[in-house]
């Protein structure tokens, strides 16, 4: 789709809430806040550690830390980290709040607008019969009231607004107007590494709003482009916002362990920051499912942020922030995932594993100027983990 682009605001499509100035003003405050806590603040909790912490902690147990479990526990009672802490978990509840507002004041225009935007042949299939996996009904992942899953009214896509504009601020405007970002990366990882992969049919497993799923309309412009979610408002969010601007993408409520599609359905299956969101379980059995849904040579990738055995102990301590402290139960065992090892339980030859860290599409240079790099906000700027195998 042709549009101007302001590569410093999110795209005003047609789903997208709009907002009175105090919103505006609201929002853009919790968005400084997030950069601000990211570039001036976080830093400090390092040298916080080297000054107090790990002193503190070798002469309590007489050997400094040695990983990022341990250095968890000297920062435990560091005020320098609970500060920083304190203030990173308030600008989260703050993000969701200051989304919230305006979809609030006008969800009913909202729900009608979502009703009225069929113009490129895409679906919506709903399932109320669905069970809400146990991990997502527990707690509400990444602190979103309700989370993805919730209806509050008839017809609601109120979850669904919140998250595409609290994603845009959450990530600090580095994930491009589209929060298009860690699909765009993805498909350039696919273009380098399988060249000649040619798609048919491609299916897009937690596609939330849909920002990661779009890309493949226009990487892809042959492939028929399904998307899953459990989630039915973020759902009919994403079909109305795909279908206002131009997506033709086919997408149903189904849970990725285990869908109603037939064997050998796909050529190519991809996922975006959702395994952090599964369960262990759960995520062994949608490699199982991935293997099932291949066509021979197919292949599933995921993106994520890096895994922690990539990192120094210390930025491992720092990503890690999420697991206890942003309701992401599973942040933490998803960063330590061995694809081979993956591969090898759910059916792939590990030998067709792979893994790699691709270079963010959009803004790379700004986000490795600023080495906005941390816990809690897009500890991923400026690259992505991509991993998976092929069938």
């Amino acid at each position: 789709m042709e549009a101007a682009i302001d590569l410093k605001s999110q795209y005003a499509h047609a789903m997208l809430p709009k907002v009175a100035s105090d919103e505006a003003s609201r929002q853009e405050f919790v968005k400084s806040l997030k950069l601000h806590l990211a570039s001036k603040v976080a830093p400090g909790n390092r040298l916080a550690y080297q000054v107090r912490a790990e002193k503190r902690y070798a002469a309590a147990t007489g050997k400094t830390p040695g990983n990022y479990h341990e250095i968890r526990k000297a920062m435990a009672d560091e005020p320098y980290f609970c500060f920083w802490s304190a203030l990173q978990r308030n600008s989260q509840e703050m993000m969701w709040k200051a989304a919230q507002l305006p979809v609030e004041r006008s969800l009913d225009t909202l729900i009608d607008v979502s009703k009225g935007t069929s113009q490129v042949g895409g679906t919506l299939t709903l399932n109320p019969d669905i069970e809400i996996p146990r991990y997502h009904r527990m707690v509400d992942i990444h602190c979103m009231p309700g989370g993805y899953h919730t209806d509050f009214v008839e017809d609601d896509v109120a979850n669904g607004a919140v998250y595409d504009r609290a994603v845009y601020l959450y990530a600090m405007g580095r994930m491009g107007p589209f929060n298009s970002d860690i699909g765009d990366t993805t498909i350039a990882f696919l273009k380098e590494k399988f060249p000649d992969l040619a798609p048919k049919r491609i299916l897009d497993m937690g596609c939330t709003v849909g920002h990661s799923t779009l890309p493949y309309c226009d990487a892809f412009p042959e492939a028929e482009i399904y998307a899953i979610d459990v989630g039915a408002p973020v759902l009919r969010y994403a079909h109305a916002r795909a279908e206002s601007l131009g997506k033709k993408v086919h997408f149903s409520q189904q849970n990725a362990e285990a869908t109603t599609f037939e064997d050998g359905s796909f050529d190519l299956i991809v996922t975006h920051i959702l395994v952090h969101e599964t369960s262990h379980k759960a995520m062994r059995n949608i490699m199982r499912e991935a293997y099932r849904l291949l066509s021979p040579g197919g292949v599933i990738i995921h993106a994520e942020t890096p895994p922690y055995r990539a990192l120094e102990a210390f930025d491992a301590f720092m990503l890690d922030w999420d697991t206890r402290n942003n309701n992401e139960p599973y942040w933490g065992a998803s960063h330590e995932i061995v694809p081979a090892d993956i591969a090898r339980e759910t059916g792939f030859d590990p030998a067709k594993a792979f893994e790699g860290v691709q270079t963010s599409v959009f803004d790379a240079a700004e986000a490795e100027r600023t080495k906005v790099f941390q816990g809690g906000d897009f500890g991923g700027a400026g690259a992505w983990y991509v991993w998976g195998a092929q069938k």
